[in-house]
């Protein structure tokens, strides 16, 4: 067994590896093709394929990418030479994986110089012919393992890029990954960021206790998992950012990270929408659940939180009063402040004043239900 050190990753051919090699034989006498394949067979390859016109090598190789060529060089036609030319017109890498089989000395030296990796004289010599395969296919298949790793890097990055998207609004998940010192416990650099005004929106699940009651737990997170699910794709159409689910409270920002002058209506769309996701679902299930809506515009810090688990999160008085707009607020209704509603000025969107809110920490408060729009956009 051949062990090879790549970057930290150690290499391995097998017994099995090798005799499971592609190998193809390329030779247009059919007497050497069966030859060559007996032997082959006999000592327990068992990937043995064999061709009699040289040039379906090419294609045969673009569909099988094979391990070993054993390459007869003097073929009518086409001869070996020619082959090897065609091949490294897909063998990139430069590696051509040809073992050429001559019975002239002079072309020995000539076949090497056109690429091939090795020789086999004629007449064939059983012992030469499985020595020099079985090394042949060993290197081969040492010279493919570092594009296998390099390969499995790439798709574990990938699959990292993926469920950091998940975690954090694209932005944000690029501002991390520019950076060479994220990994867990060595993050030094905050990410911290204030916004001048953003629209902030909480959806709860009214009398979820009640509700979940009767449920079994599979039952509890499939309602959940269906409804958040519906919710993360209104996010996705009317361009807000999720930031967290707690148990049966959902919040979002519009106008975060990527400020956008239109957040209020954003947020506005994507509540009215809420509230349907909910109608047609009561609708299919027979069911009377209703929810909570608030949102509030204003000023706040957005950021990164943790080191081994991340969260994009937002603070600020702002974020409190949207809060505290769906807490107080009325089952099936769409609650928001002044200055939301002044957002909310001259865009298809229908209020109706409920008066002063006394919110905790605030006092009175004036607010608006958000009742429906003109049209859909």
């Amino acid at each position: 067994m051949l062990t090879q050190i790549i970057q930290g990753h150690v290499a391995v051919v097998s017994p099995t590896d090798i005799l499971r090699a592609k190998i193809l034989i390329v030779d247009d006498q059919k007497a050497n093709v069966l030859l060559l394949d007996r032997m082959l067979h006999a000592a327990g390859y068992v990937n043995v394929t064999a061709t009699t016109n040289p040039k379906e090598v090419l294609e045969l190789h673009l569909e099988n990418r094979y391990d070993l060529i054993l390459l007869d060089l003097q073929m009518r036609g086409m001869d070996g030479f020619e082959v090897m030319e065609a091949l490294k017109e897909v063998e990139t890498s430069g590696y051509l994986p040809v073992l050429v089989i001559t019975a002239q000395p002079d072309h020995k030296l000539r076949a090497l110089t056109a690429g091939a990796r090795d020789f086999i004289a004629k007449p064939l010599d059983l012992a030469e012919v499985l020595m020099r395969v079985h090394n042949m296919i060993e290197v081969r298949l040492l010279h493919a393992e570092p594009k296998k790793l390099y390969d499995r890097v790439v798709q574990q990055q990938k699959v990292s890029e993926r469920l950091l998207l998940n975690v954090l609004p694209c932005s944000i998940a690029e501002r991390l990954k520019g950076r060479p010192e994220v990994a867990p416990d060595t993050l030094v650099d905050i990410i911290a960021d204030s916004f001048p005004e953003a629209s902030v929106l909480f959806a709860d699940i009214v009398g979820f206790s009640k509700i979940s009651a009767g449920m079994s737990p599979r039952e509890l997170v499939a309602m959940l998992n269906d409804i958040f699910t519906e919710f993360d794709r209104i996010a996705d159409d009317r361009g807000l950012e999720k930031i967290k689910t707690i148990g049966d409270a959902y919040m979002a920002v519009a106008g975060l990270p990527d400020p956008a002058d239109d957040h209020a209506p954003r947020a506005a769309h994507m509540a009215l929408d809420m509230l349907e996701v909910i109608d047609r679902w009561n609708e299919r299930r027979g069911t009377h659940v209703q929810m909570r809506i608030g949102i509030n515009s204003g000023a706040g810090v957005a950021g990164v939180i943790g080191k081994r688990k991340f969260i994009y999160d937002i603070w600020g008085d702002s974020v409190n009063i949207a809060s505290r707009m769906e807490s107080h607020g009325v089952p099936g209704r769409v609650q928001v402040t002044e200055f939301t509603r002044s957002k909310l000025l001259g865009k298809p969107f229908f209020l109706e004043e409920r008066g002063a809110v006394d919110l905790k920490g605030h006092g009175p408060m004036k607010t608006w239900f958000l009742t429906g729009r003109a049209s859909l956009s």
